[in-house]
């Protein structure tokens, strides 16, 4: 039995992008959870891992990597370099800005939020958390709401938040924004500066490795946060190594956390790969798989969620995903959910392996 959708197209989704730069093994299209490096950030690992067993100081310039990092992300999420604050995880981030809120201050969430994003503000115990149906949390924005945070990509089954919608409810009541854009920062364009803050974990659709994230703060939100975690790294003169920061960077480099130095040296090469490929690009081929694949389950019989998501959530069959696991067909279940990602390196193939994996195992 044949995988591919009734009257699908032979074209450029036949393709990867990105040639030469990914080895997958299988199919993969487990993106959500880890992006695949491409061969580019990996060599430039290996140049500092080699410095490092040798001991030569005078080997990879780290202050050079965290520049390109923090440029390229700028460039992807088409804000001033001067908003971009580097760390190693989102919910690092999200405490910062969970910390800065008075006590009684409502935040306003989606249902099923992921918990890097909800968890900071609830340990503080002092504030009011309410959450709404994703589609209904522009609605749900209200008098006295002080923060709206989500994803504008959902974790769980792939669904587009109505970013247009939230941003101006929250404007017309005076609320903040968080948007969190780990699902959707390289493959979906991103303006970070249509918020008060974003948050993106980097090792998914923006091929970095695990200990990149990215943190952005608008010039209006920045006197609304304190650099909790300030060290060398964020004072107008870098690397004062003793005493206090005197004088902290005007930009959002103040919040820069200290950098895990070979995450960040993959970071810039894997980043330069998805500005040179073009994220317009990126978005039509991953989203053009991921119709493919909608219209491929819905031919076997199946009800996938619908929407123009390069994330494919097929709802009580998360079950099956180990089962494609042995076939070479890497996927992941989430709240129930079949979860399969498309990204630049995948192509026609791997939609049409995947439907094949899949009726085996469902009939």
């Amino acid at each position: 039995m044949t995988g591919r959708a009734p009257g699908a197209r032979v074209d450029a989704m036949e393709k990867t992008l990105g040639e030469g730069e990914f080895t997958p093994e299988g199919t993969y299209l487990n993106t959500s959870v880890s992006g695949l490096l491409p061969a580019r950030a990996a060599a430039a690992v290996g140049v500092l891992t080699r410095a490092l067993t040798t001991g030569r100081h005078g080997g990879p310039d780290n202050g050079s990597a965290i520049t390109a990092a923090r440029r390229s992300f700028a460039g992807i999420a088409h804000v001033p370099e001067d908003r971009v604050a580097i760390g190693s995880s989102v919910a690092v981030h999200v405490a910062l800005v969970a910390q800065a809120l008075p006590p009684g201050a409502e935040v306003l969430f989606p249902e099923g939020e992921y918990s890097s994003v909800v968890t900071p503000f609830t340990v503080r115990g002092d504030l009011r958390v309410r959450y709404a149906p994703l589609e209904a949390l522009a609605d749900a924005v209200r008098p006295g709401t002080a923060l709206v945070a989500f994803s504008t990509v959902q974790s769980a089954d792939g669904r587009i938040a109505d970013s247009a919608a939230v941003r101006e409810a929250a404007a017309a009541h005076g609320a903040r924004t968080l948007a969190d854009a780990s699902q959707s920062a390289g493959w979906l364009p991103l303006a970070a500066g249509d918020w008060d803050y974003t948050v993106t974990a980097a090792y998914k659709f923006l091929l970095c490795p695990r200990g990149v994230s990215f943190l952005t703060v608008g010039e209006d939100a920045q006197d609304s946060l304190v650099p909790i975690h300030a060290g060398p790294s964020a004072g107008e003169r870098q690397w004062t190594f003793y005493g206090p920061v005197e004088d902290l960077a005007p930009s959002a480099r103040r919040y820069d956390e200290t950098p895990a130095t070979l995450p960040y040296h993959a970071a810039g090469p894997a980043l330069a790969l998805l500005e040179e490929i073009g994220i317009d690009a990126v978005h039509a081929h991953a989203t053009g798989l991921a119709r493919r694949f909608r219209e491929g389950l819905t031919a076997l019989g199946h009800r996938p969620l619908p929407g123009d998501s390069a994330i494919v959530a097929v709802p009580g069959l998360g079950g099956q995903a180990a089962g494609l696991a042995r076939g070479g067909v890497a996927v992941s279940a989430r709240a129930g959910n079949l979860r399969a990602a498309f990204h630049l390196y995948n192509s026609a193939a791997d939609v049409d392996r995947a439907l094949d994996a899949l009726a085996a195992l469902t009939g």
